[in-house]
């Protein structure tokens, strides 16, 4: 039996009201594409057959026609709109909240538009082709595990290929047991360190070491349709305790951790050589431009993308 082509979900909802002003535009590339198009090209080119945007509820419908127009390339597009509103269960919103509740929630916003098995990303990162084709050939294997859980996987990068020549980065590192998610723990202000090795701190300020192949998560998921009512409980539970806090928020890798640690889930490590890079700051453009030069030159990626 044929299975059905996986979706691509992009995380945009941070997205402003100028449509050719935004982070997730700005030019990058030789032909003036921008990190996102980039993305959209690589899944498409490793099978993917729609993509699902989660936007701000009060994005303006003109920049909306304008992602659908950018995006007309045979497959199928769906903007769905992230509202504050959209929780689980009774609770209340507070009158003061004015912003979402983070990736899960953002996420959860697409349960009604997603039904194949999908991958999620940021839309102002750039993750590499290889990320692209793994999640795809992931999600084409036959269900050969024994336990009886559902299975998801994550695409990790060597921590020293993610960071930054301008200044230090925060990343979850990855705990793997055998070649399986065991844990994400949080590093702040990692910089290069030489050696091999880099530095950074606990989440307590404690300054600790992490070698350059300590594998990062980047918020590159593969997902089942499954993970949407493990996401609505664990969503519930959190609103039921940090609901009401002022700028709480809830992020997937907390659900994937839950899942794992109770084991009705496993989430499969899927590494790649790839670079990832983004702007994390504003001198990170001229370094992510050289890197795209390199590979249209090298025949990685055409000159023109959508030619």
């Amino acid at each position: 039996m044929e299975l059905p082509a996986p979706t691509l979900l992009i995380l945009a909802a941070g997205m402003g009201s100028r449509y050719g002003g935004l982070k997730q535009f700005e030019s990058m590339g030789p032909g003036d594409e921008s990190l996102l198009d980039y993305a959209v090209f690589d899944a498409r080119r490793a099978g993917f057959g729609r993509v699902v945007f989660v936007v701000s509820a009060d994005l303006d419908p003109r920049i909306q026609a304008g992602i659908r127009q950018r995006y007309d390339i045979g497959m199928d597009i769906e903007l769905v709109p992230q509202h504050l509103e959209d929780v689980p269960g009774n609770f209340r919103v507070p009158p003061e909240r004015i912003k979402p509740w983070g990736t899960l929630h953002a996420v959860l916003a697409a349960r009604h538009a997603v039904h194949t098995p999908f991958a999620v990303i940021n839309a102002d990162d750039f993750y590499g082709p290889a990320a692209y084709r793994q999640v795809a050939d992931f999600f084409s294997r036959p269900d050969a595990n024994h336990k009886g859980c559902n299975h998801y996987c994550m695409v990790a990068y060597a921590v020293a290929r993610t960071l930054s020549a301008n200044g230090g980065v925060n990343r979850g590192i990855c705990v793997s047991r055998d070649g399986f998610l065991a844990g994400v723990e949080e590093r702040v202000g990692i910089v290069a360190a030489g050696a091999g090795s880099c530095t950074g701190f606990t989440l307590s300020g404690e300054r600790v070491e992490i070698p350059n192949d300590g594998l990062a998560s980047m918020n590159f998921w593969g997902f089942t349709p499954a993970v949407f009512a493990q996401m609505q409980a664990h969503f519930a539970a959190f609103l039921a305790q940090q609901g009401n806090l002022p700028g709480s928020e809830c992020y997937i890798p907390s659900v994937v951790d839950e899942l794992v640690r109770t084991g009705q889930a496993d989430c499969r490590i899927l590494h790649t050589d790839d670079a990832w890079f983004g702007v994390t700051y504003a001198q990170d453009k001229q370094s992510s431009q050289e890197q795209l030069a390199a590979w249209v030159d090298a025949g990685v990626y055409p000159r023109n993308l959508w030619s």
